[in-house]
């Protein structure tokens, strides 16, 4: 069985889309998706620096951008194998609802458009931060973030946990780290996917009201929980909800073991998910889909991992309405 994931806010660098725009077509949809996003991709996508990017108003577009962009060059006029799974990290999961049919990739943009603006305008109003932990023991980390008034924002699995809350908190915690963790400050704008952001919650599901969202054609993961969601107004009632709300990809990776996934592909800007399935599980070919030389290797992929079908009971789609990681695979996606 094959898996498609999407990555998240922090994945980006400057110049990672020139050589996608190189290939026939990809250029002029890029554009298309940066309109609909009122964003120029292109730009951002080639000639922009590391501030710029790091812009979460700019960031998240580029990312989703980018997922679709690089997944309609993957699929080549073709569609996904009906048994394929679709999962993203944070804002990679509007990358995943447009993959599985839940949104047009125009509605995509659209929404994660005012999801990045909001986010950076919920950001403005408290100084706030995140910072990944990584190793140490589960229940110690987790009784530290506590302790200093910080939110596990993202359970990534693999000796992950990503802490958010006040610039004050998230020094604290690097000050006191847990016994056998490391602790990095992450260069993102705010404390994504806590209670801070309630406000880009209002606008997000405002924007969202205006979209009539189809049901999931293929298997599409939740970050809430890592479950199969077929319904596409739950997932998109979901998608809404996420922002104030922990991103949980150790349970997404769960299950997708528990479907039976045996292949995965991560589209672009890819790496961060796939150093994280290496830890987590064990036994799955995994590819970061980086530049067109890694789509040849992508599409075998697909062919041979997209025919097998999960039999697990628990795994399928609801039909009703984001080992310890080496320093090089520890950029973690924060929204």
């Amino acid at each position: 069985m094959l898996a498609i994931v999407c990555p998240g806010q922090g994945s980006q660098t400057p110049g990672f889309l020139s050589p996608w725009l190189e290939l026939p077509g990809q250029r002029e949809l890029l554009a298309s998706l940066g309109e609909a996003a009122g964003v120029d991709l292109v730009a951002h996508g080639t000639e922009s620096d590391a501030e710029t990017i790091k812009d979460t108003a700019v960031a998240q577009p580029l990312i989703v951008g980018a997922g679709l962009t690089t997944l309609s060059a993957l699929l080549d006029g073709a569609t996904l194998p009906s048994s394929t799974v679709v999962a993203g990290h944070s804002v990679g999961e509007f990358t995943a609802a447009a993959a599985a049919g839940v949104l047009a990739p125009t509605e995509a943009m659209s929404l994660v458009s005012v999801r990045g603006r909001a986010m950076a305008e919920a950001s403005a109003v408290t100084p706030t931060g995140m910072a990944a932990v990584l190793g140490g023991d589960p229940d110690e980390v987790l009784a530290a973030l506590e302790r200093h008034g910080l939110t596990p924002a993202n359970m990534n699995g693999a000796g992950q946990v990503v802490a958010a809350g006040t610039l004050e908190q998230v020094a604290a915690l690097a000050a006191h780290a847990p016994a056998k963790a490391r602790v990095i400050p992450l260069q993102v704008a705010g404390a994504f996917h806590t209670h801070h952001m309630a406000p880009a919650v209002e606008a997000l599901a405002a924007r969202a009201a205006e979209v009539s969202p189809s049901d999931a054609s293929v298997t599409l993961l939740s970050n809430a929980d890592g479950t199969a969601v077929g319904s596409g107004t739950d997932a998109l009632a979901r998608l809404v909800s996420q922002v104030s709300n922990p991103v949980r990809w150790d349970l997404c990776m769960e299950t997708l073991l528990s479907l039976g996934v045996t292949g995965l592909v991560e589209l672009a800007p890819a790496g961060t998910l796939v150093g994280l399935a290496k830890r987590a599980m064990r036994g799955v070919e995994t590819l970061a889909l980086k530049t067109p030389d890694d789509l040849e290797a992508a599409r075998r992929m697909i062919s041979e991992h997209g025919a097998a079908a999960s039999t697990t009971p628990d795994a399928t789609p609801d039909a009703t309405p984001d080992a310890t990681p080496s320093a090089s695979d520890a950029r973690p996606s924060a929204s």
